[in-house]
């Protein structure tokens, strides 16, 4: 590359260099990251939190006992599953995708570690009042995500709606100690879980068919 001599001897290619470089400094880093072609994680996302909450509602509605099952589940899929999927959503600077995914991942594995650590005599097991105030903070949480769903999917509201009402069932059940409040509050986690697992399954058939199959 040729330089060409200034009144001051300085070259202008060093001149366009640094202009070059200054111009790469200013972009936004994060733009570097929206340049990709991976796959859409949020079906996974929506399936980890669909099944996993399915298989515990199943217990807080009197079918199935609190078991290692479930416990497997919250650690690797419903928790593990969900933080991965929550970064990449943060890769694709999807905000509400990175929050939801991300905090429902570590849910699942708080979850577990409260049911295990006393188990394993490394902690006291919770009492009702410390279950309450567990799933009181989550619920202050989840009611902030509804508010966003509004002026989104209406089918992602209304999922969103029935995670809503399951905590704060939960919340109601471990403050009362009411068994049936539970058992509703069973019920509605199996109708978000279905209703997360048909979202995640049914993006995924749509994509696969190049059509919109299932409304979705």
């Amino acid at each position: 590359m040729s330089c060409v001599q200034s009144k001051n001897g300085i070259c202008t290619t060093e001149f366009k260099r640094a202009d070059s470089m200054q111009h790469i400094e200013e972009q936004s880093r994060n733009n570097l990251f929206l340049m990709d072609n991976s796959a859409n994680p949020a079906p996974l996302g929506l399936c980890a939190f669909g099944m996993t909450t399915i298989l515990l509602s199943l217990h807080n509605a009197g079918f199935t006992p609190l078991g290692s099952p479930i416990l497997a589940m919250a650690i690797f899929y419903g928790g593990l599953a969900q933080v991965i999927v929550g970064l990449m959503e943060w890769k694709k600077n999807n905000t509400f995708g990175m929050l939801t995914f991300g905090s429902f991942g570590f849910f699942w594995i708080s979850f577990a570690a409260l049911m295990m650590l006393p188990a394993l005599g490394l902690a006291k097991a919770p009492g009702p009042v410390d279950l309450a105030a567990f799933l009181g903070v989550w619920t202050l949480l989840i009611f902030g995500l509804f508010i966003c769903t509004l002026k989104m999917h209406r089918l992602l509201a209304f999922t969103l709606f029935m995670v809503l009402l399951l905590a704060l069932l939960l919340v109601a059940a471990q403050l009362t100690g009411n068994p049936f409040i539970l058992t509703l509050g069973g019920f509605a986690g199996l109708i978000a879980g279905l209703l997360a697992l048909y979202m995640g399954v049914g993006q995924v058939i749509n994509e696969i068919y190049g059509n919109r199959v299932l409304p979705v």
